[in-house]
C-alpha cells in the first residue's frame, strides 16, 4: 500500500520504518521536518514532508494518492485527520483516542457511517495498550460463555538520572490531567486521578508493584462491544509514581498547563543512545497484564494474560535506540497494518476485527520478541482458586 504516516516522533518514525520493511511505500509528514529526519535517521530513505496536523487541507495535499493514512500525531487531532482520510477516500489508522466529546466512548466511532459510505475502513486504538490488550480481552470472551469483569494492569518504569518519559510530552500530560474512566455495575463513571491504589504482582523481573487508576482508552470501546459488568485500568511504575507525587503537591493540573521541566520533549534515538553511553539512562521496562473473569458452562473462570516486552537494555543490544513503550506500540501497530481489513468498511476498534485477523496478529506478536503467556484458573464459589 501507499502509506502516509502523520507524525514522525518516537513511535511514528519507528512505525514508518517497520512498514517500509513490510514492502509498503511510505511517506512521513511532520510539522518539523528536520526533527522527523533526526528520528528516522540519516540513512533512512523515507521521504519527509512538512505538514501540520491542525491543517486539514494541508494533510489532504500532503497525503494525496495515499491508500492508508496513519495518524501517529497527538490524539487531540484525531477528528481532523479522520476527516482528511474521508476527503482522500483512503483507509485510516490510529493508536489512541482523545475522548473530549464523550469521555466514555471513542470519538472515532462517530465516523463509522461516513467510512461505510466511502467503502473504507478505519482501525483505531491499535497499538500495545490500547491495541494488544483489546485483542486479549476479545480472545478471552471467545473462551467464555459470559464476561463479568475485565481488569488491565500496566507497568512503565525508567531507570534514569533525569526525568525521561516513554510517551510524548503531550500524551503524558494529557493522561496525567485526565480523570480515569471506569465501568462498574454496568455503568460508566469517572474515577479520581491516581486513586484506588493496590499491590499487583507482575511476572519477574518486574514483580510486585503499586498500581493506580489511569485514563486509558480500552474503557472507551470494550464495554460497548463485549457485554460485561465491570472494567478498569491501572498503571504502576516510577513514572506514574512521579506524576502521582506532583498531583498531590498541586503541581499537576490543566490550569497550570504543560510544564516542559516536568514533561520534556521526546528524545530522539540518537539522544537515547548517547544517554545510555553516558550512563544517564540505565534501563526501562514496559509490561501488561489482562485479567478477564467470567463463566464457562456455569463454572466461574479467570483468564489471565501476561505480556512482557523487551527492556531498553535488550532493545539496545539488538542495535536499536527506542524506548520499550515506543518499540511495543510501533511493532504492534505494524502488525495491525499488516493484517489491515482492506475489504471492510466502517470504524473498527481491535476487539471488533474478525476472529481470523485477531488470531493472525496475536500469532505474529508472539514471534516478535514479545512474551505472551496465558493462565486459566477455575474459581470456586468459596473464592478459593484451583489451577486448571
Amino acid at each position: 500500500m501507499r502509506v502516509f504516516v502523520l507524525g514522525a516522533g518516537a513511535t511514528g518514525s519507528l512505525l514508518a520504518q517497520l512498514l517500509a520493511r513490510q514492502g509498503h511505500t511510505v511517506v512521513c509528514g511532520d510539522r518539523d521536518a528536520a526533527r522527523a529526519r533526526r528520528f528516522l535517521g540519516k540513512k533512512s530513505a523515507i521521504r519527509v514532508v512538512e505538514v501540520n496536523a491542525r491543517n486539514l487541507w494541508g494533510i489532504v495535499k500532503a497525503a494525496r494518492r495515499s491508500q492508508l493514512l496513519v495518524n501517529a500525531s497527538p490524539a487531540v487531532f484525531n477528528e481532523i485527520v479522520l476527516r482528511a482520510a474521508l476527503r482522500l477516500r483512503c483507509h485510516y489508522f490510529d493508536m489512541s483516542s482523545h475522548l473530549t466529546r464523550n469521555p466514555f466512548k471513542a470519538e472515532q466511532l462517530r465516523y463509522a457511517k461516513r467510512f461505510e459510505a466511502k467503502n473504507r475502513a478505519a482501525v483505531i486504538n491499535a497499538g500495545a495498550a490500547p491495541g494488544l490488550t483489546n485483542l486479549l480481552v476479545a480472545r478471552s470472551a471467545e473462551m467464555l460463555d459470559a464476561v463479568e469483569a475485565v481488569h488491565i494492569r500496566l507497568y512503565e518504569s525508567t531507570e534514569s538520572d533525569d526525568p525521561i518519559s516513554q510517551w510524548s510530552a503531550e500524551a503524558s500530560f494529557d493522561e496525567a490531567v485526565s480523570r480515569p474512566r471506569v465501568y462498574r455495575a454496568g455503568r460508566f463513571h469517572l474515577g479520581k486521578r491516581f486513586d484506588e491504589r493496590e499491590r499487583f504482582r507482575f511476572p519477574e523481573p518486574v514483580g510486585e508493584a503499586g498500581v493506580v487508576l489511569a485514563a486509558q482508552d480500552e474503557v472507551a470501546t470494550l464495554p460497548h462491544f463485549i457485554p460485561m459488568r465491570e472494567m478498569d485500568v491501572k498503571i504502576g511504575g516510577n513514572e506514574i509514581d512521579r506524576l502521582r507525587r506532583w498531583y498531590r503537591q498541586g503541581k499537576l493540573s490543566k490550569s497550570r498547563g504543560l510544564v516542559r521541566k516536568q514533561f520534556p520533549k521526546t528524545v530522539s534515538p540518537r539522544t537515547v543512545a548517547r544517554m545510555i553511553r553516558r550512563g544517564v539512562l540505565q534501563n526501562a521496562r514496559f509490561a501488561a497484564a489482562v485479567l478477564v473473569r467470567g463463566v464457562k458452562k456455569e463454572q466461574p473462570m479467570l483468564i489471565r494474560w501476561d505480556v512482557e516486552f523487551p527492556s531498553l537494555y535488550l532493545i539496545r543490544r539488538r542495535g536499536m535506540a527506542s524506548t520499550p513503550v515506543a518499540w511495543a506500540t510501533a511493532h504492534l501497530a505494524s502488525l495491525f497494518v499488516k493484517h489491515f481489513p482492506r475489504d471492510a468498511a466502517g470504524v473498527f476498534p481491535p476487539e471488533t476485527l474478525s476472529a481470523e485477523i485477531r488470531q493472525k496478529i496475536l500469532a505474529d506478536a508472539k514471534s516478535r520478541e514479545m512474551r505472551v503467556l496465558m493462565k486459566v484458573t477455575k474459581l470456586k464459589k468459596s473464592e478459593e482458586d484451583e489451577e486448571f
